[in-house]
């Protein structure tokens, strides 16, 4: 059976674009021969719809679609992600489904049975299990047609332990096609392997598995779909970050090369998608920054010119009596290597101003927090002041090392409508700016070598308030990403006290993320709605 994979990048809730890429995908694969063209999960909406989904005009509008896309489908089969209703009164109102669609009608409609329930997943708040499953007959062949069951990992959510795949076997099919919405994280590629592995080998079948790509908001999803034989040989890889229509011939496999890229360059390519949809699905092209001469405003400078053009991103330099001569030249050197000129804006008179009005409150009180706090917000002040006038959109620019522990101002530092490197922590900033600096130097060499500082007051430097950041991160990472409790990282070797303090800084800024930015999504535990913790809670003493 000739078979394609459409891996493409669709828009939440732009049904007549979405619609339209679906239908010329499948013209497409039909001039090209191929028999069945498989699209991802939730194609028709995009993923994830979230509330969108109980808007039944919303809904209405995804039959619609399923209708106009069943109409295309003759002299070529197509299976599609689409909400579907619940026709019982009892559960939930909606499934996630595959619709089968074959001689311009829906042939058949099968639900998703595991529904996910962690991190970035809620699906069981709108969707409702499916509970009969039965292949798709087509062509001679029986295809156990599932919808992410086989990404299914019951270490990460044991809701359910009946797999689709236990009933399904039993009808003897050829093979299986998987569709799925499968988001990006650096390491989660080979876990995903892995496990469709194992569900190769486990049923001793061909598996075909296609993916969305593009970002919607904050999660990104990297394609790759895949292609494995009977035997668990991977045949096919699709590419990462690419819209691609990937043909396979399951009778006659051809093996093609195996994707390989390293951390960074799967992080660039991630950081870039994210920065590119945002804009283009929200309807933006230019992007303002606060450019302080640091390793973390340098490296998102970078990535917006990367992704917008030089010529659509405005980087501003805002000294104050604080920022060291070379914060300046350092900035100006990094706007001239990617050919932008920077704005410059001296906020001392401002802070002096606002100094002077605060006075008859403030009266002796010593110079503090309050003070480089008061600077940043200025800082914040000006670019959002900037965006509004001309129109173009603030990028956020602190990294996750400073995100967990507190280290920015709200309303000043911590202004913008993306949030580029907030899943970043320091030391991988590091990493990505000297990835970025491979061949040639971009980011200026000062940048990434000089000792980190907010310089928002004499001599400042971070580790006057924070551990080293090799230690720092190391720490954060086992609290953030592998969801240790204090006394298990102790356990690992670190200092009791300072393991006490980080942690304690991480929960009590609580309420400072909750009102950051859209962070893209690049590790397995971003902080945004794929990390739920309370506000007003007492975890450490």
């Amino acid at each position: 059976m000739q078979i394609a994979l459409a891996q493409l990048n669709f828009h939440v809730g732009n049904f007549e674009q979405n619609t339209q890429k679906i239908i010329q995908a499948i013209e497409e694969a039909k001039a090209a021969g191929a028999d069945l063209i498989v699209f991802p999960e939730l194609a028709v909406t995009a993923y994830p719809p979230l509330d969108f989904l109980e808007f039944d005009d919303f809904i209405e509008r995804c039959y619609i679609a399923i209708e106009k896309i069943a109409a295309s489908c003759t002299g070529i089969a197509a299976i599609v992600g689409c909400p579907s209703r619940n026709p019982v009164i009892e559960g939930k109102n909606l499934y996630n489904s595959a619709f089968f669609l074959n001689d311009g009608n829906i042939q058949s409609v099968i639900h998703k049975a595991l529904l996910p329930t962690y991190d970035i997943f809620d699906e069981y708040r709108y969707f409702e299990p499916g509970r009969k499953f039965e292949c798709v007959s087509f062509k001679g062949q029986k295809i156990a047609l599932t919808i992410c069951e086989d990404l299914w990992n019951m270490e990460e959510d044991p809701m359910y332990i009946h797999s689709p795949m236990e009933d399904l076997i039993k009808e003897n099919p050829s093979l299986i096609i998987n569709i799925a919405a499968s988001p990006f994280d650096y390491q989660h590629a080979q876990k995903r392997k892995a496990i469709l592995l194992r569900n190769v080998k486990q049923n001793q079948l061909p598996l075909l598995y296609v993916n969305h790509v593009g970002a919607q908001t904050e999660i990104i999803f990297d394609g790759g779909s895949l292609f494995y034989n009977a035997s668990g040989e991977l045949i096919h890889e699709g590419p990462y970050f690419e819209e691609k229509i990937i043909y396979i011939d399951t009778k006659n496999p051809v093996l093609s090369t195996e994707n390989k890229k390293e951390k960074y360059e799967l992080i660039y390519q991630a950081l870039t998608l994210g920065i590119k949809d945002y804009f283009s699905k929200m309807g933006f092209s230019k992007a303002i920054l606060g450019l302080s001469g640091g390793v973390d405003s340098a490296l998102v400078t970078v990535l917006a010119c990367d992704v917008l053009g030089s010529e659509n991103v405005l980087p501003v330099m805002m000294p104050s009596a604080f920022s060291s001569s070379h914060s300046v030249s350092d900035s100006e050197e990094l706007c001239n290597n990617l050919g932008i000129k920077p704005e410059k804006i001296e906020i001392n008179p401002t802070f002096e101003t606002l100094l002077h009005s605060l006075k008859p409150l403030f009266g002796d009180r010593p110079f503090d927090v309050t003070e480089e706090n008061l600077q940043a917000r200025i800082r914040g002040n000006m670019l959002m002041a900037l965006s509004n006038k001309f129109g173009h959109i603030l990028l956020n620019t602190s990294n996750k090392s400073e995100l967990a522990v507190g280290y920015g101002t709200l309303y000043g530092d911590m202004c913008g409508g993306l949030s580029v490197i907030g899943d970043l922590y320091k030391t991988e900033v590091y990493e990505l700016c000297n990835y970025i600096n491979r061949n040639k130097e971009i980011i200026p060499k000062n940048i990434i070598t000089k000792a980190p500082s907010a310089e928002l007051r004499p001599g400042q430097k971070d580790t006057d308030s924070l551990p080293p950041y090799d230690v720092l991160d190391k720490i954060l990472y086992h609290y953030i990403e592998l969801r240790k409790g204090p006394d298990r990282i102790i356990e690992d070797g670190f200092d009791k006290q300072l393991v006490h303090r980080i942690l304690k800084m991480v929960n009590t800024n609580e309420y400072k993320r909750r009102q950051l930015a859209p962070v893209l999504r690049i590790s397995a535990k971003a902080f945004g709605f794929g990390r739920r913790m309370p506000v007003a809670a007492k975890y450490l003493s």
